[in-house]
């Protein structure tokens, strides 16, 4: 885990225990990265309920909710398809926000029009929810450490508006 995920992770720490605030992840191709890295933290079992890595389609559908036409139309890498992700880990795991991330890591599976490198993220608390594309191929390692830092990042963000909202 970078420097840059354990400053985001000990942020997202400090807000969930602060704001009593749970969270979930539901990740592709992250593999996980994003759960140990909430995790790597001290007293994230306060307000971090689970994540779930869900690879297949078919996880995607049964555990998450991701409907199949999304997959069929749009596909398992769009904004769709990481929307119903992240609604279903905060259904699923019963939680007020989740973090989702979809995508190719490489090194093989891009397509002409969605390359390797090509990621979705989500983050949502309640109703409000961001996401994000990502577009680049740094390798399949750094393709997946890069969106957990983005995600978290997005998280953040996703507060910090809510802030900036309430102060005008």
């Amino acid at each position: 885990m970078s420097l840059k995920s354990k400053v985001e992770s000990k942020e997202i720490n400090d807000l969930f225990w602060e704001n009593h605030l749970t969270l979930s992840t539901a990740e592709s191709c992250t593999g996980g990265l994003l759960a140990a890295a909430i995790t790597a933290i001290p007293g994230c079992s306060s307000f971090f309920m689970g994540g779930v890595v869900a690879y297949s389609n078919e996880l995607k559908e049964r555990i998450l909710g991701v409907q199949h036409e999304t997959l069929e139309t749009k596909g398992a890498v769009s904004e769709e398809t990481v929307i119903e992700m992240v609604k279903g880990a905060m259904h699923n795991f019963g939680t007020d926000c989740a973090i989702a991330t979809t995508g190719i890591a490489g090194p093989s599976g891009g397509t002409p029009e969605k390359p390797v490198g090509t990621i979705w993220i989500a983050a949502a608390h309640g109703e409000k929810m961001k996401t994000e594309k990502l577009e680049g191929n740094q390798g399949r390692e750094l393709n997946a450490l890069y969106a957990t830092e983005k995600a978290m990042r997005l998280l953040l963000d996703l507060f910090q508006k809510e802030e900036k909202d309430v102060e005008k």
